[in-house]
């Protein structure tokens, strides 16, 4: 299965309208309080019309754009940034009226860049970094004087102000990039998680599709026994030794076949069913997931031995879906073969898978695991094509196996040799643990015959049909 992280990060980035406008409203309420306080509290001169007046404004484009568009409305990357850049040619305005870069207000001429760098594309946010910074710059070189006592003029050196337009460049990169990081991490693991949700979602559906062939089969029987109740009443009627009789035998012994086929389905108890599709035992569970590699790419060696009984796990869609799509990846990256080992003791259960490629080169070792890490080998498949891929692979895969309890290590063979080895390790008791629910109704309802039959029959079946994982 493939993804495109275009069609997972949709509207991922866009600004809610309302985070827009909260925050304008409170820069409104703070610039209020500032003006205010300057002109009544200190009683120092301002232009105190035109300072309200801005600030009116950017309360009428708050209500405007709130009438215009509902609370949740998620801003396009365009009108965003408009908005974002107003609030900085406001806030430049109002500085020129109040001091320029002498007030200390000047430095929240990084607000505006440290929300563009957390929810617009990098190049947004260097528009509105470049435009914070040039603002600062005319406001170093012209403004109106700081609002000070009457009578008297504060006049702070240019070498301050020059420190001061420094910092609000160097604060406004700093700032951008750290931010931009931290939120692109964010987004990417949040969507890389909601594409392990879909797999996990899509492996738990095909693993309901037993239960509903059993259903299936239950209610298909009444209509085939119909369907035998009247080929036996036409056979009766029509001639003997014609046609007719010969094509109504077949039709009455096919539809006993069916009744037969389907008997076997619904054969099993409950308590049969529930363990026949709920439990299965490493070996039959490596053999699912490698079965249909084989014949199919480079040759595949199983190798399934340990020290004691056995272990037997529930069926966990995750977990044969993280076992598959590793299995695959080694497949692609081989040379000439892949091993998979199974070991397991009275303590630990493990599972390594080995190819012998030209494994994980060192920067991608560092950080693989991680979504949106990729390095795609060459297609073993017989097309011939190099193998491309969104790095969502393996952080499905990890993700998947560790939600069973198990630490997946991927490195690279030691030398002499060559190629990648992916360990997955389970503790015994959390590889084997079940319901606890399912233990007592197996114990209340064993069947006849040992779980193990069971099992030995569900493990020679396979699956074949199962889409090798991309």
């Amino acid at each position: 299965m493939s993804y495109d992280p275009q069609d997972l990060s949709l509207n991922a980035r866009r600004l809610r309208l309302d985070t827009l406008v909260r925050l304008r409203w409170l820069a409104v309420t703070g610039q209020s309080l500032a003006v205010f306080g300057v002109h009544f509290g200190l009683g120092y001169t301002l232009p105190f019309a035109a300072c309200l007046t801005l600030i009116g404004l950017s309360a009428v484009l708050n209500i405007a754009i709130r009438i215009r568009y509902p609370a949740s409305h998620r801003l396009h990357d365009d009108t965003a940034t408009g908005l974002l850049a107003f609030d900085i040619v406001q806030l430049a305005l109002l500085l020129f009226l109040t001091g320029g870069l002498q007030n200390p207000f000047s430095l929240l001429f990084l607000a505006p860049v440290l929300i563009s760098a957390t929810a617009l594309p990098p190049l947004r946010t260097l528009f509105l970094g470049l435009l914070a910074v040039g603002c600062a710059t005319l406001l170093a070189l012209a403004h109106l004087p700081l609002p000070w006592i009457p009578g008297e003029t504060f006049q702070m050196p240019f070498l301050y102000i020059s420190g001061k337009w420094f910092a609000i460049l160097l604060g406004a990169a700093f700032i951008g990039v750290y931010a931009w990081r931290i939120a692109e991490e964010g987004r990417q693991l949040a969507q890389a998680l909601a594409a392990t949700e879909l797999v996990l979602a899509r492996e738990q559906h095909l693993s309901q599709i037993d239960g509903l062939a059993a259903a299936a089969a239950h209610e298909l029987g009444t209509p085939l026994a119909t369907i035998t109740v009247v080929a036996k009443e036409l056979a009766r009627r029509a001639p003997a030794d014609t046609e007719t009789a010969e094509d109504l035998a077949l039709l009455r012994d096919q539809a006993e076949r069916c009744r037969a086929i389907l008997g076997k389905l619904t054969s099993l108890s409950a308590e049969d069913k529930r363990g026949f599709l709920e439990r299965i035992t490493l070996g039959h569970l490596i053999e699912e997931i490698v079965d249909p590699q084989r014949g199919i790419g480079v040759p595949l060696h199983v190798d399934i031995r340990g020290e004691g009984a056995e272990p037997y796990c529930q069926r966990n869609a995750g977990l044969i879906y993280g076992l598959a799509n590793l299995i695959d990846n080694a497949v692609d990256f081989a040379d000439s073969d892949v091993h998979v080992i199974a070991r397991w003791d009275a303590r630990e259960v493990r599972v390594e898978i080995h190819d012998d490629g030209p494994g994980i080169r060192p920067d991608i070792l560092l950080r693989l695991g991680e979504p949106y890490v990729t390095s795609r080998g060459a297609d073993k498949r017989g097309r011939g094509e190099r193998m491309q891929g969104h790095g969502l692979g393996v952080f499905i895969a990890k993700t998947l196996i560790e939600r069973t309890g198990a630490q997946l290590t991927l490195t690279n063979q030691p030398a002499p040799g060559h190629g990648a080895i992916a360990r997955i390790l389970w503790r015994r008791e959390t590889f084997e643990w079940r319901d606890p629910a399912f233990d007592m109704q197996e114990l209340d309802n064993a069947p006849d015959e040992p779980i193990l039959e069971s099992e030995q029959v569900f493990g020679t079946r396979g699956s074949s049909d199962r889409d090798p994982r991309t």
